[in-house]
């Protein structure tokens, strides 16, 4: 059967144009990752921009040429890995608003869509990957000018990467599955050989099911981890704070929200965020103002999602 190429429209998700000021402050909501923010969006912005880094080099470090060919040679491809919950998929859709005004470029998101690849036919796989690199090489082809500064930039993200990128050393793979990992390969290979102003963002649960040849062309592999107490308290202050929680409820929240006895782990960032104040709210609305002795309540009967295992 001939294989027809899908449409822009069907393999991607709404696509993104940063800078953006909805990303921006959804960015700016992720409290207690300004670490990890700042070293992506360093990484991103090298990646995408070279020029950028050769005026840094200009500045500070005249004549390095070795040393800028190490990093504008890096592959143009990041691995957010951890835990469910942790935050790594809104990152992935959230830190192109910063490059953007970091660079001060235009800078594109592709989301490739989950929905393109659920029907499962043979062949598909490969035809999907193929695609969204092509697209991808086209959008960032056509923003490279001949004087090496970007006109703007475009960003390739695929959540969920395993299902699309797990290793070729699995017996029971069916070929057509390891021509897709090896179609993978290649559009990072393309984008990366011609120094185009793109980037590829992986997000997974999974990352030791990630083909070892995709872990190896990752420029840099982020792990995402729970909160501990620091940044459950970064996370749960301002809010709990704001609603008139006095600061020791906030702290035995905090103290709560964490590994206990009985179970090894605590509540992930969306926990926080999208469960347990949500709830605390929710408790005192309509009819009151919330109340400290509630919100402790509440905080020591929610259940943290479970953490993902690996098979």
């Amino acid at each position: 059967m001939e294989n027809i190429k899908p449409s822009f429209s069907e393999l991607f998700e709404s696509t993104i144009v940063y800078p953006d000021p909805d990303m921006q402050e959804r960015l700016s909501l992720l409290v207690g990752l300004d670490e990890t923010k700042q070293k992506i969006g360093k990484i991103l912005s090298l990646l995408i921009n070279p020029d950028g880094v050769q005026a840094w080099v200009n500045k500070y470090h005249k004549g390095a040429r070795q040393v800028l060919n190490f990093v504008t040679r890096r592959p143009p491809l990041i691995i957010f890995a951890g835990d469910v919950g942790s935050g790594k998929s809104e990152l992935a859709y959230t830190i192109g608003d910063a490059v953007a005004r970091q660079e001060n470029l235009d800078l594109e998101l592709f989301p490739l869509s989950l929905a393109a690849r659920g029907q499962g036919r043979v062949g598909q796989m490969t035809q999907l990957v193929s695609a969204a690199f092509d697209y991808t090489l086209e959008k960032a082809k056509r923003l490279k000018s001949s004087n090496g500064k970007s006109r703007g930039a475009v960003i390739l993200l695929v959540d969920e990467a395993d299902a699309l990128a797990q290793s070729r050393e699995d017996e029971q793979m069916h070929h057509e599955d390891r021509a897709g990992v090896n179609a993978f390969i290649r559009g990072i290979d393309n984008l990366g050989n011609g120094k185009f102003p793109a980037a590829v963002i992986l997000c997974t649960n999974r990352p030791n099911a990630l083909d070892p040849a995709i872990r190896r062309r990752a420029a840099e592999i982020i792990y995402f981890n729970r909160p501990g107490v620091e940044s459950r308290n970064h996370v749960l202050n301002s809010p709990l704070s704001e609603l008139g929680i006095d600061k020791k409820s906030i702290q035995k929240i905090v103290e709560l929200t964490g590994p206990k006895e009985g179970r090894e782990f605590g509540c992930t960032f969306s926990d926080l965020v999208q469960r347990l104040l949500p709830s605390i709210i929710l408790d005192a609305y309509p009819n009151g103002a919330v109340q400290s002795t509630r919100a402790v309540e509440i905080a020591k009967n929610i259940i943290p999602t479970s953490p993902f295992k690996e098979s």
